[in-house]
């Protein structure tokens, strides 16, 4: 019963990661959802944003600003509008005062580069007033973004920027050091400001982590820059940012590296509001497929990476220390294999391998220096997203041959997991953009509610056996529990079933709630339904 107990306590300390309990006091704004997070405590930028009122939407190059509760005064009460710009994220303060902009822009070219150059910006509104949003600065740097948190009052952007500029020409190059625009001046930052790894790579990039206080205009960033390759994922917690790069120099055909292995360099940097300063690196035998792949638990960092190999692929798990040497691995599963999704759970492990069937493995990480599988499960298809339920339940969204489908995991006897619910979505080949992005997946277990975009391609038979491909996509809705396990409620399409093609602006991107309200959004509409019946109560055109 100890055991139990600890494990439920380790479990109220990342059950709220994915904001399926997001809910301001009662007394400032309705219970409402949140970006589905990997750590409490740790914002991710994303494309719709609420605050319980007010809804923020990216849609094409613009951001709209909507009234959004209660529905029936459903409105876009104002809109900023870019040019040529690609990748637009945001972010919205606690108070929902603050609206901050990331993007990205093609620089101009002025010679003819090797490779592209880019830079990314941060815009911080003032939206106190959401029918007129005030630009309150403007930050830019040369490169494209990696990724980026906030944390508080602070958004840490990473950029990644090429550090030579190659023209066609062999002998014609020059060193491409980070620049920082802000509104009054522009920084360059100097040589021997910049940190570097001490290993060989293919291709040199300048890797730069700046700290934005998005409340305080008047405070200038800071920055953090490395030379080093170009970030693959990163990984943050409240106090360290852990950036993951790829060892590219192993990919060069020379005799230099032959023998060498797959490698994933690691880099801690540690963040305390605008202090930032890189305090350790490390590297690891193979690849990393995403952030889920990477965690950091009581004093250690933990990664699970696919090596390839001359006689094909394992799978790895190693342990950590803040320094990044490693101190504890589980070498060698699944062989001729690789990684489809992982997700780290207090002293657990949750790892997905796959070939022809669906290992899922539970891994024991209690003792950093000896992690232990502890059971798996064999089954058909795999699992490209897994999402903790409690501290004994796991749910899995993957794949089943042409299939999209859901799986409940029970774990409670961790050396038998089991599949203890499951659901095919029908109809021919669908999908689900929540594979490839985890912020279109909403899940609240107190309102036992599971939505999620699907997409399902399929032919319809008319007159003369003529078969006439089709495509639908929108949001399916679900209960889901431990008695009844997956329950389709109904889904919600933005298509029009008369236009006879693929309207792309109005897929569902993203499902969230206020109080009973479902709403659903596309690039080009909102929706609103009853979170039970998923009766329409009222829609706004973008």
């Amino acid at each position: 019963m100890e055991q139990a107990g600890n494990i439920a306590k380790q479990f109220d300390s990342y059950s709220t990661r994915g904001g399926e309990m997001a809910a301001l006091d009662a007394e400032t704004a309705p219970a409402h959802s949140t970006t589905n997070i990997q750590v409490a405590g740790v914002d991710e930028a994303d494309i719709v944003k609420t605050d319980g009122e007010y809804l923020y939407v990216v849609s094409g190059n613009s951001i709209c600003i909507l009234k959004g509760y209660p529905p029936q005064e459903a409105e876009v009460l104002s809109r900023i509008t870019f040019n040529e710009t690609y990748n637009i994220q945001i972010y919205v303060d606690e108070d929902g005062d603050r609206l901050a902009i990331l993007g990205g822009h093609f620089a101009p070219v002025y010679r003819a580069y090797m490779y592209p150059t880019g830079e990314v910006f941060l815009r911080v509104y003032d939206i106190s007033d959401k029918t007129r949003p005030v630009l309150a600065r403007t930050l830019s740097l040369n490169g494209t973004l990696s990724g980026s948190r906030k944390i508080g009052d602070y958004v840490y952007a990473v950029v990644n920027q090429l550090a030579v500029k190659a023209y066609y020409a062999e002998a014609d190059f020059e060193v491409d050091l980070p620049k920082i625009y802000t509104d009054t001046a522009t920084r360059e930052i100097q040589a021997i400001e910049i940190r570097y790894v001490n290993a060989t790579d293919a291709f040199y990039y300048f890797t730069t982590i700046v700290a934005v206080n998005i409340m305080d205009d008047a405070q200038d960033p800071t920055y953090e820059a490395l030379l080093i390759g170009s970030t693959a994922c990163m990984y943050v917690s409240e106090s360290n940012l852990y950036l993951a790069v790829p060892n590219t120099n192993v990919w060069l055909l020379s005799a230099e590296v032959v023998g060498r292995r797959d490698e994933t360099l690691i880099c801690r940097v540690k963040l305390d509001e605008d202090d930032i300063v890189c305090e350790a690196e490390g590297a690891v035998p193979g690849y990393v497929l995403n952030q889920f792949s990477m965690d950091e638990y009581n004093g250690f960092f933990r990664i699970a990476a696919t090596e390839w190999t001359s006689e094909g692929s394992i799978n790895n798990l190693y342990v950590l220390n803040m320094s990044l040497g490693i101190v504890g691995e589980l070498s060698g599963l699944a062989p001729g294999e690789r990684i489809y999704s992982a997700r780290f759970m207090g002293d657990r492990c949750y790892l997905v391998t796959f070939r022809q069937v669906d290992p899922f493995f539970v891994i024991d990480l209690a003792e950093p220096s000896e992690p232990e599988v502890l059971g798996y499960l064999k089954i058909p298809g795999f699992s490209g997203y897994l999402h903790p339920y409690d501290e004994n339940y796991v749910i899995g969204v993957g794949k089943q041959d042409s299939s999209l489908k859901l799986s409940l995991f029970d774990v409670t006897d961790v050396a038998n997991p089991t599949e203890a619910a499951k659901f095919l979505v029908s109809g021919g080949w669908s999908d689900s953009t929540v594979l490839a992005d985890h912020k279109a997946f909403l899940f609240n277990k107190a309102r036992q509610l599971l939505a999620l975009p699907v997409s399902v391609n399929y032919f319809e038979i008319r007159e003369s056996d003529v078969y006439t491909p089709r495509y639908w996509q929108g949001a399916y809705v679900f209960s889901v529990s431990l008695e009844q396990g997956f329950v389709l409620r109904g889904n919600i399409t933005h298509q029009n079933s008369n236009a006879g093609y693929v309207e792309y602006r109005y897929q569902v991107q993203r499902i969230l709630y206020i109080e009973d309200v479902l709403y659903t959004v596309s690039e080009a509409k909102v929706k609103m339904n009853d979170m039970e019946t998923l009766q329409l109560l009222n829609e706004v055109e973008l």
